[in-house]
């Protein structure tokens, strides 16, 4: 939670592309223009790690992390899917789902990497906020049914 001495951009959220939520977390589009399969999937209390999480806890914000690649891999088909939770500058627990594809600009660096190239996405890299929250939606719910 917000504190005097401690600001959290996840805490308190501005002008979020918010996919998916629930009481727990919520999953988000990144406004990226070079990654537009780009989510982040964030919970909702301030936390800084997964230990910090009920095993329960870990294992809904696990679900929640396939169940953002899964939507991205029906709905986007990229080459392949970057996981990452660092929170190095952000100390509130959250995971970067990022569909990733060989002629994006970093690849195969991270996205955080040196750029290699000017960006070439494929036609269907772009997809509408509706379309990823349907297949997050289906994914979610796969997931939830196992």
């Amino acid at each position: 939670m917000l504190t005097t001495t401690h600001y959290c951009p996840l805490c308190k959220p501005d002008d979020e592309r918010v996919l998916w939520q629930d009481a727990h977390l919520r999953v988000i589009r990144v406004d990226d223009e070079d990654y537009p399969g780009y989510l982040r999937v964030i919970w909702t209390h301030h936390v800084g790690e997964m230990s910090d999480l009920s095993p329960r806890e870990r294992q809904h914000m696990m679900e929640m992390v396939m169940a953002s690649e899964e939507a991205l891999r029906e709905c986007i088909r990229p080459d392949k899917i970057n996981l990452a939770s660092f929170g190095n500058m952000v100390p509130h627990l959250h995971w970067h789902v990022i569909a990733r594809f060989r002629s994006d600009r970093h690849f195969p660096q991270p996205v955080w990497g040196t750029p290699q190239r000017e960006s070439r996405l494929p036609p269907g890299a772009r997809q509408s906020d509706e379309a990823l929250a349907d297949a997050l939606l289906k994914a979610a719910g796969r997931i939830a049914g196992r």
